[in-house]
């Protein structure tokens, strides 16, 4: 789950994922296995797997785990250490994951990769500032009968929506550091509060465990804020577009209704 640097200025998703690296556990690696094989919905053992925008490579190493083969690339240099490094601690000497720096974007680069049986890309491609080019590209990397599996923000209209977002991410990808660590303490107080007011104990909700996605709640929030460039679909848009332009079959969604990440996963013909 990380991004591509093609607007300026932009998120460092790489070094963010490096401070969580450093605090990973066993248990959000079962975490993170568990939703790729929910979200895949079929056996992976033997299929090739593609991961896009790789980010930490936790969900790469949950789909090698799973018995794929895997080849993960991301736009982020950083990030592409942190899945080298994944694959190293737990798949050392192993030549069916492999893993590379490239973009989306990049038709060349992709030209060289082929087809695959699933083709994953979660919270990656709305942060490439190309959006709808780089769900095409990666829709156009599966394999008839593959399955295509995405995870991209709901938009929102309103002051609190998509929009607003937009020029706050990209003000706080501008901002000098401790104007970042303000909006960053403002926010965090602003969560925890709105966790009280409805009679959540924030400090268990803080510290309940890994999340499904795997990343910690405070690298949760870091990631948030920051992740810019930033765009957004709603549902009807994105499965247009997907049976206009490839006549994909929706096999699941699961719907955010606010701002955060919708998933859906189609099946090629």
């Amino acid at each position: 789950m990380t991004v591509e640097r093609v607007a300026n200025p932009a998120f460092a998703f790489g070094e963010n994922w490096a401070r969580f690296l450093t605090s990973l556990s066993d248990e959000q690696i079962e975490y993170a296995t568990r939703s790729v094989s929910t979200l895949v919905g079929r056996d992976l053992q033997g299929k090739v797997f593609l991961d896009i925008g790789s980010g930490s490579g936790l969900f790469s190493l949950a789909a090698r785990k799973l018995g794929a083969r895997v080849h993960s690339f991301d736009y982020d240099s950083r990030s592409v250490a942190c899945t080298q490094e994944l694959r190293q601690r737990f798949f050392p000497g192993d030549d069916t994951w492999t893993v590379d720096q490239g973009s989306v974007l990049d038709e060349q680069y992709l030209a060289t990769l082929g087809q695959y049986d699933v083709v994953y890309s979660w919270g990656v491609l709305h942060h490439t500032g190309n959006m709808w080019v780089a769900i095409a590209n990666a829709a156009a990397l599966v394999r008839p009968g593959g399955i295509f599996v995405i995870g991209i923000y709901n938009f929102r209209v309103g002051r609190r929506g998509t929009a607003t977002w937009a020029k706050l991410k990209r003000w706080y990808c501008s901002a000098p550091r401790w104007q970042r660590v303000a909006w960053e303490s403002a926010y965090v107080a602003w969560k925890v509060a709105s966790m009280a007011a409805v009679g959540r104990n924030p400090v268990s909700a803080i510290r309940e465990g890994p999340r499904p996605r795997g990343m910690s709640w405070r690298r949760d929030v870091t990631d948030w804020l920051g992740g810019y460039p930033y765009e957004a679909a709603t549902p009807g848009e994105l499965l247009e577009f997907m049976r206009r332009r490839f006549n994909f079959a929706l096999v699941r969604q699961n719907v955010n209704c606010d701002l955060g990440v919708s998933e859906f996963v189609f099946e090629s013909p």
